[in-house]
């Protein structure tokens, strides 16, 4: 049986390390907005002769537009084809010129189109947006915790199960957020509207596997057969390991085939949820369980009084071989 509150110090150095790396990212290039953050045009097309998605994303490119969002749609009564466009607008170039100049390409290279509706997005919404989304995972977030807090009520200390998941999520989403930045700089990779929706998605994912975990635990503390929390534990993730892991493989082929053959469209999308479901499979066996055993056994407590002692006294801090085990 593999002794995992044993290693519990190396999962949080490796961790730390990648959020660290994260972190410097973010600091220094920040995350690359894509049209719904930062502003932009859209606008929505009906081409009178078929036109592949393909041949529709060569021409923007072919304008400079790498980044342009094409996404495909159809009228189920009439089954005609539609066509959402959206691509940022370039600082120095008047707008309305620049607009007039796509559609004219788009003309020419593509053939004639009827617009269906085309508008503007701008910096107040997409700062709308971004205070919405904010909102959003933040009422996740309390619902999550009220909810554990309320599930594990028959265990002693039920307000650490909900505490301990809401780390791992936060883990989930440090990491998710850092490795879009390094993405942004490295790959030119954006962030859009999805990348929220993938956020979200990725919080429930991540805490399903989180209460599996925990879920173990409360059966064999109810169990009293004697044993140490961290051994209880251990023997927990141990009879859901397996499960854990299936369930996260067989989702990740499947994020691996959509995002392989998906287009271009939800590439993002998909990215960010195959990132977050590596994340939170890890964080629910290394991360959530094992903060649980830390704060349970009162290492957190010890650290604590150390480093207030230090700067109280001026000592220096030397932790025990009991905090070294954490």
């Amino acid at each position: 049986m593999l002794n995992f509150a044993k290693k519990r110090k190396r999962f949080f150095i490796i961790s730390g390390l990648v959020i660290l790396a994260g972190i410097i990212s973010l600091s220094v290039a920040q995350l690359k907005l894509g049209i719904d953050f930062e502003g932009g045009y859209t606008m929505t097309i009906n081409f009178e002769e078929t036109v592949e998605q393909t041949e529709l994303r060569d021409t923007l490119l072919g304008m400079g537009y790498d980044n342009a969002v094409i996404q495909q749609a159809s009228n189920p009564e009439t089954d005609e084809q539609y066509y959402l466009l959206k691509f940022k607008l370039q600082d120095d170039i008047d707008p309305d010129q620049e607009i007039a100049a796509v559609k004219s390409t788009i003309t020419v290279e593509n053939g004639d189109y009827e617009v269906i509706s085309d508008n503007f997005v701008s910096g107040s919404v997409a700062s709308r947006m971004v205070r919405n989304a904010g909102f959003a995972v933040l009422a996740a977030v309390i619902g999550i915790l009220l909810y554990i807090t309320w599930a594990f009520r028959k265990l002693p200390k039920p307000f650490h199960y909900g505490v301990c998941a809401l780390v791992a999520l936060v883990h989930d989403m440090l990491i998710m957020i850092g490795i879009f930045s390094i993405l942004g700089w490295a790959a030119n990779i954006e962030v859009n509207s999805m990348f929220i929706i993938a956020a979200l998605t990725i919080l429930g994912y991540s805490v399903n596997d989180t209460i599996v975990v925990f879920d173990r635990i409360r059966e064999n503390l109810l169990k009293g057969e004697g044993k140490s929390f961290a051994e209880t534990v251990n023997i927990s993730i141990n009879e859901s390991l397996g499960r854990s892991l299936a369930t996260s493989v067989t989702t990740l082929l499947v994020l691996l085939a959509l995002y392989l053959f998906g287009g271009a469209t939800i590439q993002t999308f998909v990215l960010a949820l195959i990132i977050g479901v590596i994340s939170g499979t890890y964080s629910s066996i290394f991360i959530a369980s094992q903060v649980l055993v830390s704060w349970e056994e009162g290492t957190f407590g010890r650290i604590y009084g150390r480093v207030k002692g230090f700067f109280s006294k001026g000592k220096p801090v030397t932790i025990g071989e009991e905090d070294q085990q954490a």
